[in-house]
């Protein structure tokens, strides 16, 4: 199976991090062999919500998120207007594009932090705002350590690319 590639930058404070490509998790592997080769219906939530955490991606796993001190998932709405079509960055058309590349039209922006969050790994999309199963995950070429109050975690719009084929 060709690899998922997953892009994103993560802004905390002023500072920018990229993450590099990963994978759809299992979950979301049997959900699409499921509903492309077999006929069953994906399921998939009309809301996604974008959650961090402390460890590494692995297709099994779920994560282990931030907990306390403001800590939020961010709900993102599955649609054409949120997310960009796969011609081209900014689209709010059903996708036509040969790359396989979509990307978030808005900035997707968690509360400041009101403590520490600890030392980011990853970002992962969630079926849910707690809880759920976890839809995709990407590793953060750098880890970000949210030690203290103020710190505030930013995809501006076009920074969190993911790419299916290529």
């Amino acid at each position: 199976m060709t690899p998922i590639r997953i892009l994103a930058a993560l802004i905390i404070a002023a500072l920018s991090v990229a993450a590099h490509a990963d994978a759809l998790t299992n979950y979301a592997e049997n959900k699409a062999v499921d509903a492309i080769l077999r006929g069953q219906a994906i399921g998939a939530p009309a809301t996604m919500y974008m959650g961090l955490a402390t460890d590494t991606c692995t297709d099994a796993g779920a994560g282990t998120e931030p907990v306390g001190n403001a800590y939020a998932r961010v709900a993102v709405t599955s649609s054409l207007a949120d997310w960009a079509g796969t011609q081209s960055a900014g689209s709010t058309v059903a996708s036509t594009g040969t790359g396989g590349t979509t990307s978030n039209n808005a900035a997707i922006t968690w509360p400041a932090s009101t403590g520490a969050w600890g030392n980011l790994q990853s970002v992962r999309w969630y079926d849910a705002a707690s809880a759920g199963n976890s839809w995709i995950c990407i590793n953060l070429a750098a880890a970000l350590n949210v030690s203290g109050a103020g710190f505030t975690v930013q995809f501006t719009a076009g920074q969190l690319q993911f790419q299916i084929d290529n």
